[in-house]
């Protein structure tokens, strides 16, 4: 009988070979949950020593079944589908793994934002079609001399950076979270507030987490703020954006464009409006995504498991603050 077990809510790869590797180390069985409905993990959950999630929701009901679980681990950089709260009212440590898709999501940022201002995938289908024609793109502008913007400058906003720079735009950045010395070494010029942000550029991507702070911060009155001429990308949440607001805001011509890896809603019901639009472009939430930066993902998540229950502390530890007060 193994020494530990470890509950994993939910799974979209064939095999855990890759994290059974790393449980060997302590002696650990990982076991599946059969759903990942609420229901179905309060009865599965209540006595595994660690929860590893992916996708499944973990409320505080299902926190509050578990009786000796020590660590909950998201293999994700997010942790919107799991209580923390909850988590630290019990004692239990939360973890994540915020490290492991940085150059994949840059890469995917400047991807949609190129795809956008160069207007590819609108041309691509046009020619599918049978049209050889460049008129109804325009205008495409020169990318050299252009204001790109960051609302984020953590480790993927300052990888953007990096990127965008490489074609003669200046990088500006808002997030008051992070210090001058940083940004300085990024090359990102910092704007103090976002009523100065949004006038300034001319193209922009999100790089926030989803907080009450940040929730729908791009809406009409910030939309109204823009150049007419600005495009919009997100790699980070959907619910960062007002989606009906956006789509009004296309309609009306007052932004140029947008592309968007994420929504609020995902999967969404049927097509998204916004998918309707020639100037929007939306991938299915791919940005993440190499077959390298997978196998990292489920490596490190592990390896918090397997820290917190050979008795040291995780590397990202979340409610680290409110579980030492």
């Amino acid at each position: 009988m193994a020494k530990y077990t470890v509950f994993m809510t939910d799974t979209a790869y064939l095999d855990t070979s890759i994290e059974e590797a790393e449980l060997l180390a302590i002696d650990a069985e990982l076991r599946l949950s059969s759903s990942d409905d609420p229901a179905t993990l309060l009865a599965e959950v209540a006595d595994c020593d660690a929860l590893l999630v992916n996708f499944a929701t973990v409320g505080a009901d299902v926190i509050n079944a578990l009786s000796r679980c020590k660590i909950i681990v998201s293999a994700a950089i997010g942790v919107d589908n799991i209580d923390v709260e909850a988590a630290t009212r019990r004692g239990i440590m939360v973890a994540n793994v915020p490290d492991y898709c940085i150059q994949e999501v840059a890469d995917h940022t400047v991807s949609l934002f190129l795809a956008s201002i160069r207007k590819v995938v609108y041309l691509a289908d046009r020619v599918k079609t049978g049209f050889w024609q460049i008129n109804d793109a325009k205008p495409i502008p020169r990318l050299r001399g252009k204001v790109y913007g960051l609302l984020g400058c953590g480790s993927i906003g300052r990888e953007v950076a990096k990127r965008v720079a490489a074609f003669g735009m200046e990088v500006v950045g808002y997030d008051p979270y992070v210090p001058n010395d940083v940004l300085a070494q990024a090359n990102i010029r910092r704007i103090e507030n976002l009523d100065d942000f949004f006038p300034l550029v001319d193209a922009f991507s999100l790089h926030a987490p989803l907080t009450d702070e940040t929730y729908h911060v791009i809406n009409c009155e910030t939309l109204k703020k823009m150049k007419p001429t600005a495009y919009l990308i997100n790699t980070s949440r959907g619910a960062l954006i007002n989606e009906n607001h956006l789509y009004q805001a296309l309609k009306e011509g007052i932004i140029a464009g947008a592309a968007m890896d994420v929504l609020e809603c995902e999967p969404p019901k049927g097509v998204p409006d916004l998918a309707n639009l020639p100037n929007v472009t939306i991938t299915p939430h791919i940005a993440f995504y190499s077959e390298e930066s997978i196998v990292e993902l489920r490596q490190k998540a592990a390896q918090e498991i397997v820290r917190v229950l050979a008795g040291q502390e995780p590397l990202h530890w979340m409610n680290r603050k409110q579980m030492k007060k």
